[in-house]
């Protein structure tokens, strides 16, 4: 009876066009274990009783239990009402399993609200550490889009959504000695699981950028004579788009740089944060046409190398935005040294009335020029050059759609957020995280040009209500001191990268604002998100968990006694690089890895913790310094002035030491002798004395908030002089 009943559910579902992909031979099922699954809606239970195989215990909590329609098509299967803090209840389970049973257990509690993970129980860990059993993750995606889920407003609706349940390896879950007793410890182990099948269950390693677009817009646009497309992207001209507007600017763009440019060509884009640049961006991606992201902040002479570098023939500008900036001299550099300029603005009357209906059919037959993207290119950026001479990174498609479901998995956006990006796409953080993670995960994207007009910036935010930043440590420090605390009194959460959160900077939010700052990290070269915090598990002074899908190494580094250097691996790690001394051609990573140049130690939860840069040491008498060290000793014996003084610490050449260090500060009470005391009273090395101290009005910043340590560098070794002596404080 209870296989008929089975048949007959299956049935049913497979009408809907539910499918269950399970990823081990099913005759190899182990005979006792643990299935952990996420929970999306009141559908659950019936769906993993059709579709799992053998005859599982399902444990189900209290609003599921409560539900006699569910009691009743599940009146065959073997269930038990199950509270995930009661210890009466997990001993239960654990001596089902014990007797040879595999038990079902949502490993949430309850139905999510978000469409993503919410608190993981520890509950699940508990019974296959205490009963040896593996642990089954399953995966669930499908009824959160319809009527049965507690997604409304956040997520689309359906009657008839299509469902898929993914059934993962079994895993041995077995907790290190430390952690058997800790409760947090066992539900982050289940947790990281869980997160991993989210990201493999949405990650298509074979979709290309546009192709992902057109997916998102099928799903979050609304159908009908009676519904109005949800807008979705804004910007300062204040004339909301839909999916549906920027899909058909895309190909209305894109068909007509098709003509004009030649295939895989790369192609410059210098344009601000507006809707222009987006529709710009997928047109190009759309046509296979590779978008070169020029940075307009570095002068002339790097715009020009840029070029060179990337093979660069034609950049796409605004004439407005070359006029307000006043980069007409920085145009004239870019004609004379052959670079072809293409204003924005010349195509209003090359785009007739036939283009426009064109460009409306293909995207009512959803018709994409090209699907796939894989490993192809889809977008070059250059490097900050903070530590070096800029280089040409190549991201494909995979690495950017990889990154944006690793940030997916981390923390979820839905409809009812709003995300303000003032971050310049030229970077990838401002490109990826905040741009096209919002545009491709369904959330609303409002796009403002400058993240350095801080008043501005807090007057939009409030009245737009956004509930999702992401910044610098810089930018939230200068917001944090003009805004009213009741400006940003909808977020919902906000993430700094780029540069470390300083702790006054997370102090003022906190006390003023009540927001709690989430610290993230990465790199250009990995597209570019390698470990976050989240809203779940957050730690100070920590850069977060590395994501889901990432390798990892810690390689010694000679003079540092614990951690090294962090090399990772996985699918958002860059093609390769191009290099000025070789410009259009390709340098692709030994076997995949990326040294990351940072020395870092990792605990035994998984949190990752910066202690420095490999290239930010200074090397005096044979012993390693760390010059980030010798700034926050600096910082920290001068906190009580405040945060509005600025510090910068460089190594130069020395006769006799090989190195000194020299610091630079906006702060003219800086001396020797009270940073000689601070060094004494807190037991530390005296080689962390700068011995030369210069006063400047300004420190030269990139254009992300971080110190431009090359150019500050080079300023300091013309004010010494190559021979000259060092100057006494």
């Amino acid at each position: 009876m209870n296989n008929f009943v089975k048949w007959c559910l299956r049935t049913f579902f497979y009408i809907f066009k539910t499918r269950c992909k399970i990823e081990f031979d099913v005759n190899r099922l182990p005979s006792k274990g643990v299935y952990v699954s996420n929970h999306v809606s009141y559908l659950d239970p019936i769906l993993l009783y059709a579709f799992l195989p053998g005859d599982p215990v399902f444990a189900l909590n209290g609003h599921l239990h409560r539900r006699r329609w569910i009691r009743c098509l599940m009146r065959f299967a073997d269930t038990v009402l199950f509270n995930p803090i009661e210890p009466g209840d997990i001993k239960e389970l654990i001596s089902k399993v014990n007797s040879g049973r595999l038990v079902v257990i949502f490993a949430e509690g309850r139905i999510t609200e978000s469409g993503g993970l919410m608190k993981i129980y520890e509950a699940p860990g508990l019974v296959a550490d205490k009963s040896k059993a593996p642990l089954i993750p399953v995966w669930i995606d499908g009824p959160q889009y319809g009527y049965f889920s507690k997604t409304k407003g956040k997520l689309p609706h359906r009657p008839l959504p299509k469902m898929r349940i993914t059934v993962g390896k079994p895993r041995p879950f077995k907790l290190k000695d430390e952690l058997r007793r800790q409760r947090d410890h066992i539900s982050n182990e289940v947790y990281q699981i869980l997160r991993g099948m989210h990201f493999d269950f949405n990650y298509n390693p074979n979709i290309s950028l546009f192709a992902q677009l057109m997916k998102t817009g099928k799903v979050h646009s609304k159908k009908g004579f009676f519904f109005k497309r949800p807008r979705v992207l804004e910007d300062i001209q204040r004339q909301p788009n839909s999916y549906k507007d920027i899909i058909i600017k895309s190909f209305v763009l894109g068909r007509f740089f098709k003509k004009r440019t030649a295939h895989f060509e790369h192609v410059g884009l210098m344009l601000p944060n507006t809707i222009a640049a987006i529709c710009t961006f997928f047109g190009l991606s759309a046509y296979e046409r590779i978008p070169v992201m020029i940075n307009f902040s570095v002068g002339a002479k790097n715009m020009v190398s840029m070029c060179r570098t990337a093979n660069v023939k034609m950049v796409i500008t605004s004439l407005k935005f070359i006029k307000t900036a006043k980069m007409e001299s920085v145009v004239e550099v870019l004609k004379a040294n052959g670079v072809e300029i293409f204003y924005l603005e010349s195509l209003a009357k090359q785009i007739t009335l036939f283009n426009k209906i064109g460009a409306f059919l293909r995207y009512k037959i959803k018709r994409v020029p090209h699907k796939d993207g894989g490993n192809k290119k889809a977008v070059i950026l250059f490097t900050s050059g903070s530590e070096g001479a800029p280089k040409a990174v190549v991201l494909s498609h995979a690495n950017i759609i990889s990154n944006i479901k690793q940030m997916a998995a981390l923390e979820t956006i839905n409809m009812t957020d709003l995300v303000f990006n003032a971050l310049p796409m030229f970077h990838s953080f401002g490109l990826t995280v905040c741009t096209l993670f919002p545009l491709l995960e369904g959330s609303r994207l409002f796009l403002y040009p400058s993240p350095l007009h801080y008043r501005v910036v807090a007057e939009l935010v409030y009245e737009l209500g956004a509930t999702v930043m992401f910044g610098t440590d810089t930018f939230f420090r200068g917001y944090g001191k003009i805004a009213h605390p009741y400006d940003f009194h909808n977020i919902r959460f906000m993430y700094g990268g780029a540069e470390a959160i300083k702790l006054d900077t997370r102090n003022m939010w906190m006390e003023r604002m009540g927001i709690r700052m989430m610290e993230a990290y990465g790199s250009t070269e990995c597209a570019p998100v390698v470990c976050a915090n989240n809203s779940i598990f957050n730690r100070f002074g920590s850069i977060g968990k590395l994501l889901p899908a990432i390798q990892y190494k810690i390689e010694p580094v000679p003079g540092i006694e614990k951690g090294g250097e962090l090399v990772v691996k996985g699918p958002n790690i860059m093609l390769g690089y191009i290099l000025p001394k070789n410009p259009g051609v390709l340098v692709p990573l030994e076997d995949g890895w990326y040294h990351t140049g940072d020395v870092v130690e990792i605990d035994e939860i998984g949190f990752v913790f910066i202690k420095d840069r490999i290239k930010r040491f200074a090397k005096i008498g044979g012993e390693m310094v760390s010059l980030n060290a010798v700034q926050e000793m600096v910082v920290k014996a001068y906190e009580w002035m405040g945060p509005e003084f600025n510090y910068g610490v460089v190594a130069v050449p020395h006769e006799s030491k090989g190195e000194q260090i020299v610091l630079v500060t906006t702060n003219k009470q800086v001396k020797s002798d009270v940073l000689h005391d601070y060094i004494k009273n807190n037991g530390m090395s005296e080689l962390f004395l700068p011995r030369v101290i210069l006063y400047h009005d300004e420190i030269p910043l990139l254009a992300t908030g971080k110190t431009d340590n090359v150019t500050l560098k080079k300023m300091v070794i013309e004010e010494l002089g190559i021979n000259a002596a060092p100057k006494a404080a």
